[in-house]
């Protein structure tokens, strides 16, 4: 929700427009967060950059491509953060 109402965007004012221009990826937060942490793969980051500055990929859809990938991050450190809440004892700290 935070990420479709509060990141800004480099697109255009309408749909038509941004296809008709494109996107700006180098303002665009979604995709920066994508480029700095969320996108290993540097062939599909820039299919990516490509298709949103061509206005192929609107900012909706670059929005719901790093929702997708937060969403994986985050789960798989919920996994993470419960194994480790198991294992405090180990290392001297109390759970009381």
């Amino acid at each position: 929700r935070k990420i479709n109402k509060y990141a800004f965007s480099g697109g255009q004012d309408s749909v038509e427009k941004h296809r008709e221009l494109g996107g700006n990826p180098d303002v665009d937060v979604a995709y920066q967060y994508l480029a700095n942490w969320f996108e290993p793969d540097d062939s599909e980051l820039k299919r990516i950059h490509d298709e949103y500055r061509s206005g192929s990929l609107l900012s909706g859809e670059l929005k719901a491509i790093l929702i997708q990938k937060m969403n994986v991050f985050l789960e798989e450190h919920q996994k993470k953060r419960e194994i480790a809440r198991t294992r405090l004892e180990e290392f001297g700290i109390s759970t009381d």
